[in-house]
């Protein structure tokens, strides 16, 4: 299944109340800032912070991202999140410990209240839908397709790993992730995340060959937890020139083919046929949808 999606490489958390971070934000060049009121901020602050969420929603998107607020669970807080939290200035609600299908059409419920109460077009706030349990992973098919909202979803890695007693590492997260890959493909919306784990940084190269193998599997885009992540992400989860000019080649010579009646011909000693001839289409639709939204990036920073 294929649909048109959002460009959403990197999102960037920042704890919403914390004002260094959020001061900053929109100077980092994320895709979309995820403003966490979730496991960056103790209980003691959540009820003050949710408070901060629109207007730091406007200040961390003029660089010309994305917003999108990481809620709480269970629904006693996430639903006091969400009221704070359905604004113009917010593209999404990224749901923790997505729980099934009822779970995720109440939340939507509440949210399509909320737009209709305040004037916004019904359907404007997006779901990320964050797998997180044993009990979850099982009903991932369902769990993706619960809602039209839902346009991207993710294995939290850290979560998941305490809640199967596993390890966080990438080999034992390789499985549940693959099947994540798998199961946002055959409903059409963004796979998240990486290969292996987000919480360590700072040996680049290594986070860069990670990043770039993580695109290999399939993933669109992931969570960055430090501002030096955002570069490297932005760059590997964008297609390169090597791959647009072999892609360009590929459309080029399948009308030459087509106009002599052949499905398929020869490229640099491999047949081309369907598969990739769609695989290089969707490339070059990616990479425009990109170049797009780094036009508009640094128009918002030059403005």
């Amino acid at each position: 299944m294929y649909r048109e999606l959002p460009v959403w490489r990197s999102l960037m958390y920042v704890p919403v109340n914390v004002e260094k971070y959020v001061d900053k934000a929109h100077t980092r060049g994320a895709d979309v800032i995820q403003l966490d009121v979730e496991d960056s901020v103790p209980p003691a602050e959540k009820a003050n912070a949710r408070k901060l969420i629109e207007k730091n929603a406007a200040r961390v998107r003029r660089g010309g991202a994305d917003v999108v607020v990481r809620i709480n669970q269970p629904l006693s807080l996430a639903v006091r999140d969400i009221e704070c939290a359905v604004c113009p200035d917010v593209n999404g609600i990224a749901v923790t410990k997505a729980s099934g299908v009822s779970h995720l059409q109440l939340l939507d419920e509440l949210v399509s209240e909320l737009e209709q109460k305040r004037g916004m077009t019904v359907g404007h706030t997006k779901f990320i839908t964050m797998i997180e349990t044993p009990e979850a992973f099982f009903k991932i098919r369902e769990i993706t397709t619960a809602t039209p909202r839902i346009i991207a979803c993710n294995i939290g890695g850290e979560d998941f790993a305490l809640n199967c007693n596993m390890q966080p590492t990438g080999e034992a997260l390789f499985y549940p992730k693959q099947q994540m890959v798998i199961a946002a493909n055959a409903t059409g919306i963004m796979p998240l995340g990486f290969v292996d784990s987000v919480a360590t940084f700072g040996d680049w190269d290594n986070f860069r060959k990670m990043v770039r193998r993580s695109r290999d599997f399939g993933f669109m885009g992931a969570g960055c937890i430090h501002p030096g992540q955002v570069t490297i992400v932005n760059e590997e989860y964008k297609p390169s020139a090597v791959e647009v000019e072999y892609a360009r080649k590929v459309i080029a010579m399948d009308k030459e083919a087509a106009a002599a009646g052949r499905g398929s011909f020869a490229l640099d000693g491999k047949m081309i046929d369907i598969p990739i001839i769609v695989r290089a289409e969707r490339l070059l639709r990616r990479y425009d949808a990109i170049v797009a939204r780094e036009a508009k990036t640094l128009a918002a920073m030059k403005g």
